[in-house]
Parts: C-alpha cells; sequence; structure tokens
C-alpha cells in the first residue's frame, strides 16, 4: 500500500514538473510567435464588456464628473454585454497622410477631400476625408481589412470597458476634441499625439483627432437583438433609415456604415470608446473628420493550440481531474489524431480512470 502511495506521489510530481516545463516552454514559443507586425498591437482573445446601460441624467457631482452626458440619448449602445473575440491586431496608430499617400502612388486612387488642405494635409497626421471604399481599399492593399465596431471597441476600451481609452474621466489633456475646448481653428494632430490618452492595449487617439471607419453596417437596434456573443461581425445588410432615391437622399436616408471615436471637430460626447456613430459610406466630410486605423486576423497555429490541449490534460491530470484531462487530451487528438506522445497520455488517462 505505502508502496502504490509513493508510486502516486511521484507520478504526481513528474506530471507537474512536466507541465510547469511545457507551460514555460509555450508561454515563449506565444510571446515569439505572438510578435504584431510594424505599427500594430495584438489584441489577446477574450471577453470584454460591450456597449453601456443607460444611466440617469447627472444622478450626483461624482457621476456628474465621470460621465459628463447622459447616456439616455444613446440607446443604441446598450445593453451593456460580456461578448468574445478571437485574438487579432489592429493598428497601433491613425493611417497617416504619408501612408495614404504612398497607397494612392502604388494604386492610382483618387486623392481624399481635402487633400490640399494645408493643416489637413501634413504628413505625420491622420488622413482624413476618406469615405468608406476608400478605407476599405486602403486596408486590403495593405493586406489587411477595417476592423469590426467590437474589435474597435474592445482596443478603445480595454477588457473591463472603460469609459474612455485612458479611464472613467474626460480629460481634454488627453485627446483632440470638441476643437481643443477652446473655441479656437483646431484641427488634426499627430498619430503619435497624446501618448498619456492611449488605451489600455496602447492604441493611440482613438478617442478625438478623426472618426475612423469600421467594417459593420450601423442598425440601432443590433445590440438590442444581438443572440450571439462570440466573435461578432455586425448586421448583415444596412438599415435603410429612409427611402432611396436621387444621390443626396440616399447620403439622407440610405444605408449607413458605422465609425468612431470622435474627432477634432465633434463634441465631447462622441469620443466615449462606447459611442455609435454612423455616415453613409460615400460621405467624406470635412466636417465630420473621416479617417480610418487597420486590423488583421491572427492565422492560428494548429500545431501550437493542440500542444497546449495537450498541456492542460497534464495539468488536470495532476491534480486527478481524469475527466476534464481526458476531454483535453482528444482536443489534441482532434487536431492531431498520429501524435504518439497525445496517444501515449491518451493511454494513460485511461488506464488512471479504470
Amino acid at each position: 500500500m505505502k508502496f502504490k502511495i509513493k508510486k502516486s506521489i511521484e507520478m504526481f510530481l513528474k506530471i507537474s514538473l512536466l507541465a510547469v516545463f511545457l507551460v514555460a516552454s509555450l508561454s515563449h514559443t506565444i510571446k515569439a510567435d505572438s510578435s504584431a507586425p510594424e505599427n500594430m498591437i495584438l489584441i489577446n482573445a477574450g471577453g470584454f464588456v460591450r456597449g453601456m446601460d443607460k444611466v440617469p441624467a447627472k444622478k450626483s457631482l461624482q457621476e456628474s464628473n465621470k460621465l459628463p452626458v447622459s447616456k439616455e440619448a444613446f440607446e443604441d449602445e446598450s445593453p451593456a454585454r460580456m461578448i468574445y473575440l478571437s485574438s487579432y491586431y489592429i493598428d497601433q496608430y491613425e493611417v497617416s497622410n504619408t501612408e495614404y499617400k504612398i497607397f494612392m502612388r502604388a494604386t492610382d486612387h483618387t486623392a481624399p477631400a481635402y487633400w490640399d488642405h494645408r493643416q489637413l494635409n501634413i504628413p505625420n497626421h491622420p488622413v482624413t476625408g476618406v469615405n468608406w471604399d476608400d478605407a476599405n481599399d486602403y486596408c486590403r492593399w495593405n493586406k489587411k481589412r477595417l476592423p469590426t465596431e467590437a474589435e474597435w471597441e474592445k482596443a478603445a476600451g480595454g477588457p473591463a470597458g472603460l469609459i474612455y481609452p485612458w479611464g472613467n474621466t474626460i480629460d481634454f489633456k488627453k485627446a483632440n476634441f470638441s476643437k481643443g475646448n477652446t473655441g479656437k481653428k483646431v484641427v488634426t494632430t499627430p498619430i503619435n499625439s497624446y501618448p498619456e490618452g492611449k488605451s489600455y492595449y496602447g492604441a493611440y487617439n482613438m478617442a478625438g483627432n478623426v472618426f475612423e471607419w469600421v467594417q459593420d453596417w450601423y442598425d440601432p437596434d443590433y445590440y438590442k437583438n444581438l443572440t450571439n456573443v462570440r466573435n461578432v461581425k455586425g448586421p448583415e445588410l444596412g438599415m435603410e433609415l429612409g427611402v432611396s432615391g436621387k444621390y443626396d437622399e440616399k447620403i439622407k436616408y440610405g444605408s449607413k456604415k458605422v465609425i468612431r471615436g470622435g474627432s477634432w471637430f465633434a463634441p465631447a460626447q462622441s469620443i466615449t470608446t462606447t459611442h455609435r456613430f454612423w455616415n453613409d459610406p460615400m460621405n467624406n466630410s470635412y466636417g465630420v473628420g473621416l479617417g480610418m486605423r487597420c486590423a488583421r486576423d491572427i492565422k492560428e497555429n494548429s500545431q501550437m493550440l493542440a500542444r497546449s490541449y495537450y498541456m492542460d490534460a497534464l495539468v488536470e491530470m495532476g491534480a486527478q481531474k481524469l475527466k476534464k484531462a481526458n476531454t483535453s487530451i482528444n482536443k489534441a487528438l482532434q487536431i492531431n489524431p498520429d501524435d504518439k506522445e497525445y496517444k501515449s497520455l491518451k493511454n494513460l488517462i485511461e488506464q488512471r480512470k479504470n
């Protein structure tokens, strides 16, 4: 009896040590394989609180300081809900005039509106005056894509769903919005400005500077009617806000695309991480300040995923959680059914179960 107990303890210690080794090895591998492309940041897979529930207007001075506008007017942002996204990359900065100029030269793409505006065409400032198709074409040319509305919000608000990229209190020193609250003719600022206002993940100017196009069509009731909470892609079709007809009628009433983040021109209530605004995909209006940043998918490394399931099985087996260990090793074998190491552990788990 003592011999069996001793053997069991030795086996447990060996498995535990192996699990620790694998955790260290896998962590190193993930760190090496997760190095983001230049000027992009990795947003790790996981849940975050998207949206914001309505709150009464200015219940107290403390709440007024945290939330300077009533959310009663923004019903399209509620209800707040935990949703889950796979890992992805997003640009650390808004797309600059310099970058957009390279794109135009390479593709003969037409210049955005106000390209000759001396204050808006400064090289390291964000490109503005682009419509949705311009933004989409640029990202695709750059082997990227526009972020979904959910991806944009997670990158801006972080896993906790902050009201502003930097926290829950408005601060004119951390973003370029509302004309600097001075009434002066303030326009865009450099894409790497306001480092103290960057988001939890390190993305710059996700509040103010220029509104940013995202993939999604706009539907004011989309959050309310949502049933899927994993890798949310937005409505399949745009919602007609009126009747279609002539060009100017389509601009006013047709289906809209979502824009996020506010701009130098826009008021304070538009720069919250949850604020949903919309514009016609054909519009490139200077008065709105329309720019973008891009995102990119991460191709999942199936072998690394199988190895992580194997590691989970070892840890669970060491903790005598044989049912969970069996589930994990089965997942590893689904990905790589011929791996001798996985088969061996599967047999060992079966023996321990019996």
